[in-house]
């Protein structure tokens, strides 16, 4: 019981320190109040505390980018680990913002010696994250802990957490969803994707290729107009990867034009934490249509004839599995 309080504390305390929502009156009600023999601060003289200190951490970690009070504490916190693992010495930018995760352009360290710059993508505190329908791509998945290795029934303690959903359990289901991205990206990259190359994994970041140059991040596919002989061979690219993942007994569970990039005529796809196992996920079938149907929705706009139920069919039919598919139209 008294590692279970130590584990309840730790994560409470991570929630008070990085918590981005510092005015939010329902969320502090939620947290048990301790007692502090300090005098007590208003509202101002923390944020401003935040502030004071969030451009630089112990070991010399000085940024360029200024941060917003909201984000600061918790994005110094993500991204410290790269910085003393030698990986990154500045972050520059903020590339993209979401209600699940930011992405930050950062300077690489000179040792990592194939790359001028590395995107951060830094997940927001678990109880701030609004992953939609999430049940449906856990369904067939395992539990992965922040050490990349499967927990399973022989780890009590950690499944009984996520069982009942408490405070650690939910931060182990955020665990997850973070490492199950890094695992695709890692395997995805070795078979040739176009997916970024994953460099390293922190306890709410993830480190991988930057698609962009120093001023302009690669822009999502979906802002982009293409030319009519480019259009074709970007919808094939698209292709190849989903049936590449498919080939891999994955599908990547949330893909369309808004998260696959674009930059110098090339593609890359972006966004894996809903990633679902074929053989052991019931829905995958219509997790795949919806997918094509996105690639296609796309593509059909920028005069590439292509149907989605056919595309769908051929894909499951060649890796051998089965499904009734007497309703579709030849």
């Amino acid at each position: 019981m008294n590692n279970w309080n130590t584990h309840q504390d730790d994560y409470d305390d991570y929630l008070e320190q990085f918590n981005p929502m510092l005015n939010d009156r329902q969320a502090r009600r939620k947290r048990k109040s301790k007692a502090r023999h300090n005098p007590k601060k208003d509202q101002s003289e923390i944020v401003q505390e935040i502030a004071d200190t969030s451009m630089t951490l112990e070991g010399g970690f000085e940024i360029t980018y200024n941060p917003s009070l909201h984000e600061a504490g918790w994005l110094l916190e993500s991204l410290n680990g790269f910085y003393e693992r030698a990986l990154i010495v500045d972050i520059l930018a903020q590339v993209k913002g979401g209600k699940e995760a930011s992405v930050y352009r950062c300077q690489a360290h000179p040792s990592v010696d194939d790359a001028i710059y590395l995107a951060a993508k830094v997940y927001r505190p678990r109880m701030f994250r609004q992953l939609r329908n999430d049940a449906m791509y856990r369904e067939g998945r395992t539990v992965i802990g922040q050490d990349g290795k499967e927990v399973t029934e022989r780890n009590k303690r950690e499944m009984r957490a996520m069982r009942v959903k408490s405070s650690f359990g939910q931060q182990m289901a955020h665990t997850s969803w973070l490492m199950h991205e890094y695992n695709t990206l890692e395997k995805l990259y070795q078979a040739g994707a176009a997916v970024p190359k994953p460099y390293a994994n922190g306890m709410n970041a993830l480190l991988m290729s930057y698609v962009g140059d120093g001023q302009t991040a690669a822009s999502t596919l979906i802002e982009i107009d293409l030319e009519p002989d480019e259009a074709d061979d970007l919808f094939q690219e698209a292709l190849r990867n989903i049936e590449l993942m498919l080939s891999m007994g994955i599908i990547h569970g949330d893909l369309s034009a808004y998260n696959i990039l674009y930059w110098d005529g090339k593609i890359t796809l972006i966004d894996f934490p809903q990633v679902t196992p074929v053989s052991s996920n019931p829905n995958a079938h219509d997790i795949l249509e919806r997918d094509v149907k996105r690639v296609c929705d796309y593509f059909s706009k920028q005069g590439v004839k292509c149907n989605a139920e056919k595309i769908t069919r051929r894909l499951w039919s060649k890796y051998g599995f089965e499904r009734d598919t007497t309703n579709y139209d030849e």
